[in-house]
């Protein structure tokens, strides 16, 4: 359910509440008319407080390609931490959501990769292994090795270097560059849709 589905829904129950309210009439039985107004008011209240969730600390994302296979497959419907990076930086591992830096000539939605590297990292590619300040990354999550060399490169100050987890077939700061720090949305948490995939993302 997105914010807008979720608005209607809750000014359709106002509506409804204010009607039994004003029209008491309409349920005859004062004890029905309770439940029924105890039933609306409970699913108003929890509706309100998702949505402060939703606008506020979480939100859920739809992964519409292929970049972040296997940690993430197309379908897959994600929640985000958007707190997380109000009182922290984004660090080497996360998964995390953040608008394309102006660098970015593509369709301008967010997008999420990899923190493979911080401000003042230096990053490369070779063999087939993904190198951090002259040290090779061990990194069980990605789909295969990497078929192309990338030269290395030095982070800039306040950015991050993102990668997909599907390295031959993401489109990432190889080709883009580096991600300012005011660009991240959230930190991509738990996978909570479908069912059989539902769990932490790490």
């Amino acid at each position: 359910m997105t914010e807008t589905h979720l608005f209607i829904a809750l000014y359709a129950l106002t509506f409804a509440r204010l009607v039994v309210y004003f029209q008491p009439s309409l349920i005859s039985e004062p004890l029905k008319r309770r439940n029924v107004n105890e039933f609306i008011d409970s699913i108003v209240h929890a509706g309100v407080s998702a949505l402060l969730l939703i606008h506020f600390i979480v939100r859920s994302y739809y992964i519409p390609s292929g970049s972040m296979i296997p940690t993430l497959e197309i379908k897959d419907y994600i929640l985000v931490n958007e707190l997380q990076y109000r009182f922290t930086k984004p660090a080497r591992g996360d998964v995390a959501v953040f608008h394309p830096p102006a660098t970015y000539h593509g369709n301008k939605e967010d997008l999420i990769k990899r923190v493979v590297g911080i401000e003042g990292d230096t990053i490369s590619v070779k063999g087939g292994q993904l190198y951090r300040n002259g040290v090779k990354v061990e990194e069980p999550f990605i789909k295969e090795p990497i078929r192309e060399d990338f030269a290395e490169i030095r982070v800039g100050a306040g950015r991050c270097f993102m990668m997909g987890d599907n390295r031959n077939d993401s489109f990432d700061s190889r080709f883009w560059g580096d991600v300012p720090y005011d660009h991240y949305v959230g930190k991509a948490e738990f996978i909570f849709w479908p069912p059989q995939r539902a769990g932490r993302i790490r």
